[in-house]
């Protein structure tokens, strides 16, 4: 199955652009103020959200298929970009969950989360080393 997503980016003022998804969603999206105006997230700072965002999507998802309730979820996410790159090289992840299932749950819909994560599967494939620090903590 093919599925296409859509996006347009609309340049607004000065180095704001808009960027959509093609259905009711869009961004606002800018530079630091030394050389923006600091009104929104750099393209490449959106990236990196959205790698955040898609593995505590997934991890959701996969919880509630399993029937894992979780009291809490937080996914944090500090990239790194080296300037001779030009892009990100690496990324850190260190993932908290509040739960009252055993740790060997956790851990199994943490790896049906690393081999579903479509965002993460783009920075795997783009060759960015990435780390992984899961912490449970009994509620």
């Amino acid at each position: 199955m093919k599925t296409k997503l859509h996006s347009t980016a609309r340049l607004i003022k000065d180095l704001r652009i808009a960027v959509d998804d093609g259905r009711a969603h869009s961004v606002l999206l800018d530079l630091p103020p030394e050389l923006g105006t600091n009104m929104g997230p750099s393209a490449l700072e959106l990236g990196v959200m959205s790698y955040a965002g898609c593995m505590a999507t997934i991890f959701s998802l996969v919880a509630k298929k399993m029937k894992v309730n979780l009291k809490d979820l937080e996914v944090k996410l500090e990239a790194v970009k080296l300037e001779e790159a030009g892009t990100i090289t690496e990324a850190n992840f260190l993932i908290t969950v509040k739960t009252d299932v055993d740790e060997d749950k956790i851990q199994r819909i943490f790896k049906v989360t690393l081999n579903n994560c479509p965002v993460g599967i783009l920075f795997e494939k783009a060759g960015v080393k990435t780390s992984y620090k899961l912490k449970t903590e009994k509620q």
